[in-house]
């Protein structure tokens, strides 16, 4: 029998250079394939999300998921981008606008210039618990502003500048036995190249120590700052060490994120 194959894109998101941003594996498929293969295959990868995408039955909307090394996840920004990306520059390049179901519902990205827009609903924190808020102080062993959560379960630490962010250094394991993510993030104003805000963001329980760029993170980290600045368009810094730049905008109960993206690969998976 013939060895089965699928198309394998690189794409890194949220830059626009290549080796920067997040990196993402986007793979388009003719037909759905098994679960398990689809983890198999990220596990195979081992970047923080590779991506599977299909045209739906009813042609109006392509299906999308993602995988980490580990687990199925609700919701990635960076791997929507770099499926919407391959879509329409590798496969159908006169497209603009397209929409993705997803278990987080309709989820459309369009094409503008070069950058590429999501549509993501939105998730204000919420205050966390004097138990929440020890957690965390204890696992980030720095000053910590606020601690708030997001309905995802989240944990989003406010800390007092964009040095902080960058500095800090958090006890993974820690982070690893909540069961939870954790964001950090802080005004931007102290940047050499001023943002409105940065942010990192930690994953030890979904098999990702720090995502490079994490794209869902802004459907809480724009409203939380769209509130505190008192503006609706905001520019923001994920400062990893790879780093990433986005834009992000509220409207009622969704965020329009932004960001470029770069092919770095493209080849055959065969299993």
């Amino acid at each position: 029998m013939p060895t089965p194959t699928l198309p394998l894109y690189q794409v890194d998101a949220f830059t626009d250079r290549p080796f920067r941003g997040n990196p993402a594996a986007v793979c388009p498929l003719a037909e759905p394939i098994p679960d398990a293969l689809m983890q198999d295959i990220a596990a195979e990868n081992n970047l923080s999300e590779t991506a599977f995408f299909h045209l739906a039955p009813r042609g109006d909307a392509y299906d999308l998921r993602w995988f980490t090394p580990t687990v199925e996840v609700d919701l990635c920004g960076h791997a929507t981008l770099a499926s919407a990306f391959v879509l329409m520059t590798e496969l159908e390049p006169a497209r603009t606008e397209i929409t993705f179901r997803t278990r987080s519902g309709l989820l459309p990205v369009r094409r503008r210039g070069e950058e590429f827009v999501l549509d993501f609903p939105m998730r204000p924190p919420e205050p966390a618990d004097a138990a929440t808020r020890a957690t965390v102080l204890a696992a980030l062993g720095s000053t910590v502003v606020e601690v708030l959560r997001v309905p995802n379960g989240t944990l989003l630490a406010v800390l007092p500048d964009a040095a902080a962010v960058r500095a800090a250094a958090p006890d993974l394991a820690a982070v690893a036995r909540t069961g939870n993510t954790l964001a950090i993030t802080a005004a931007g104003a102290d940047e050499g190249a001023a943002v409105d805000f940065v942010s990192r963001y930690f994953a030890p329980s979904h098999g990702i120590a720090e995502d490079p760029v994490t794209g869902s993170s802004f459907c809480f980290l724009a409203p939380y700052w769209a509130g505190r600045l008192g503006k609706k368009e905001l520019r923001a810094r994920q400062v990893s060490r790879r780093g990433g730049e986005v834009s992000c905008a509220v409207a009622d109960d969704r965020v329009h994120i932004g960001g470029r993206a770069r092919l770095v690969l493209t080849g055959t998976l065969r299993y």
